[in-house]
Order: C-alpha cells, then structure tokens, then sequence
C-alpha cells in the first residue's frame, strides 16, 4: 500500500500491479551509462523499460533461465 494518502488510481494501479506480477527493481549504475542507455533507447524509438525486458529475456535463454 503506498505511504500518505495516495489517490483512489495510485491504490487501484497498486493492487493491478501486484495482481499482475509486477515488481519494481532499484539498481545504482554509472551516471554515464545511463544516459547512454536513455539517449539510445529515445533514438530506437523504445521505453527503457522494454529494452531492459528483452535484455533480460535474452539473457535467461542463453543462460537457460
């Protein structure tokens, strides 16, 4: 449940996020490799998000995941 008084959508998207398996990943990376990262996913045309996604599917497959 997020913290204060959050708004009826932040509740609602909360509770379809965690139906829906999502979670959230913190990382702490190199300022430069990250706006690497961001100014080539914008030049793909690509959310971050899905990049990494696929990243991470990819390396499941080749590490059989």
């Amino acid at each position: 449940m997020p913290k204060g008084n959050p708004s009826k959508q932040t509740v609602a998207s909360e509770k379809y996020q965690k139906k829906a398996g999502y979670m959230t990943k913190g990382f702490k990376l190199k300022r430069d490799i990250v706006e690497r990262f961001e100014a080539a996913c914008e030049r793909a045309g690509k959310p971050q998000a899905e990049v990494i996604r696929e990243l991470m599917e990819e390396f499941l497959k080749q590490n059989k995941g």
